[in-house]
């Protein structure tokens, strides 16, 4: 096979979304796997709406996701001599002509084609006029009147479409600016691009295209359309169903290897295997078993998939993770062998980064701004409760040293001395130290905390 060359060309009018990043892993990973080259163009001829936050956005979002590309970067904005160059051969070769239609005429044209119950489209009245450049004017393709585009989509199988249901397609504005259509055949094909993978809301480009390419006499890449993402209803997928920007995701605290193990699996798989190794994916990933039905998002899938990477990571990783949103939450720094303890005892009870930074929040303010549940508050420092702790804060006094095994074992010595069972003393314990009734194992929280700050936490209780 010669060497597989793949695209993402996203257009920067906002940042890289979900749909967006999936078709981006699509072209990596087939790049990859095949040991060939991935690149990435930025389509940014809608001046209008462009901007270069969104390019920077989307850049990052790559890079977060680990989306590497090959040579330089590309801006359609700066090639627009060279797409001209393939116009003007077209025009040349009598391939193409100029028209003088405007607007309103072409829109008459398709109206008069509705009303005898045709397709709408340009009618081609210009085509044999033989017209050369001049005010106002386009240039259009002289589209074949007989046969069928046909090629095979590596996701949806064998497309025909008939070339009456195309009509001879603009390649240059007016205002001497090459189309979409004109602009990403010139694109694809100085960049030697092998394979196009993207989403089915291009298929309709696609026969327009492969008529430049004939046109051009260029070598046509093989196409696939993967379908859109669609919310958990079945609708398209919006804000609504919990989809979002990619940097959004990274904002609020997900891992760049769930997303990207989540979003490969809406639309794509192997085997009944649900997490992979980005090696795995680049082993199993050669453009097949593509899914032609459209994936629904379901945000609690892509929670739990994060939730199984942060158990996965060292605790040194996760902590280095977790420690921005630990100061963003207002919490300071903190320093990394803490933080490690922190991200030890909470990480089973969070789904993301942002989560888990702030269920540190109990054990990393201090004892007197600590805010207790009023539920919990209520039934649990009684008079009784308030007893245990004026009590364990003096056998705690005498624990020397003040680690896990010596405050376990002064707890135990507490309860049973006093004829006690362990329910009776451990709410009040854990609601005078955590705030509410959760967190880790109770000595543990106390050495975390220290003699003087669990201290001053039951004595607060206490009073």
């Amino acid at each position: 096979m010669s060497e597989v060359v793949t695209r993402f060309a996203p257009s920067p009018t906002g940042h890289l979304h979900i749909g967006g990043a999936r078709t981006a892993i699509f072209c990596w990973l087939l790049a990859r796997h095949f040991g060939g080259r991935f690149h990435l163009r930025i389509e940014d001829t809608d001046l209008l709406r462009s901007k270069q936050e969104y390019t920077d956005s989307i850049l990052a979002s790559m890079r977060w996701l680990g989306l590497d590309w090959d040579g330089e970067l590309i801006y359609q904005t700066q090639r627009a001599a060279l797409y001209n160059q393939y116009v003007d051969r077209l025009l040349e070769d009598g391939k193409a002509y100029w028209c003088s239609c405007t607007p309103e005429e072409v829109e008459a044209m398709r109206e008069e084609a509705r009303a005898k119950g045709l397709k709408p489209r340009y009618n081609g009245c210009c085509r044999e006029r033989g017209l050369g450049p001049g005010e106002g004017r386009c240039v259009r393709l002289k589209t074949p009147q007989v046969g069928r585009v046909v090629f095979d989509d590596l996701v949806k199988g064998v497309i025909a479409v008939d070339v009456a249901e195309l009509d001879d397609i603009v390649i240059r504005r007016a205002d001497g600016m090459p189309t979409y259509n004109m602009a990403v055949v010139v694109d694809d094909h100085e960049m030697g691009i092998t394979h196009v993978l993207r989403g089915d809301d291009h298929v309709s480009n696609t026969p327009r295209q492969i008529v430049i390419y004939e046109a051009l006499g260029l070598s046509v890449p093989r196409f696939g359309h993967v379908p859109m993402i669609l919310g958990p209803d079945r609708q398209k997928l919006s804000k609504r169903h919990g989809a979002r920007a990619v940097i959004e995701y990274q904002n609020d605290g997900l891992l760049p290897q769930a997303l990207l193990n989540y979003l490969v699996r809406l639309g794509w798989s192997h085997g009944n295997q649900e997490l992979f190794s980005m090696e795995e994916l680049v082993r199993f990933f050669d453009g097949t078993s593509l899914n032609p039905a459209a994936a629904a998002f379901d945000p609690a899938k892509l929670e739990w998939c994060n939730a199984h990477y942060m158990r996965e990571l060292p605790l040194s990783e996760l902590a280095a993770l977790t420690a921005p949103f630990v100061v963003q939450a207002g919490l300071g720094e903190v320093e990394p062998d803490r933080l490690a303890e922190l991200c030890r005892m909470f990480r089973e009870r969070a789904n993301n980064l942002k989560a888990l930074a702030e269920s540190f929040r109990p054990l990393l303010v201090p004892a007197e701004i600590l805010e207790y549940a009023e539920k919990d508050a209520a039934k649990h420092f009684t008079e009784a409760g308030k007893n245990h702790l004026h009590a364990l804060a003096q056998t705690f006094t005498a624990c020397e040293p003040f680690d896990h095994a010596n405050l376990e074992a002064a707890l135990n010595g507490y309860v049973a001395d006093n004829g006690l069972k362990f329910k009776e003393v451990a709410p009040p314990l854990r609601t005078a130290l955590m705030g509410f009734m959760g967190g880790a194992h109770l000595p543990e929280i106390m050495a975390f905390l220290g003699r003087e700050e669990c201290l001053a936490r039951l004595r607060r209780a206490a009073a």
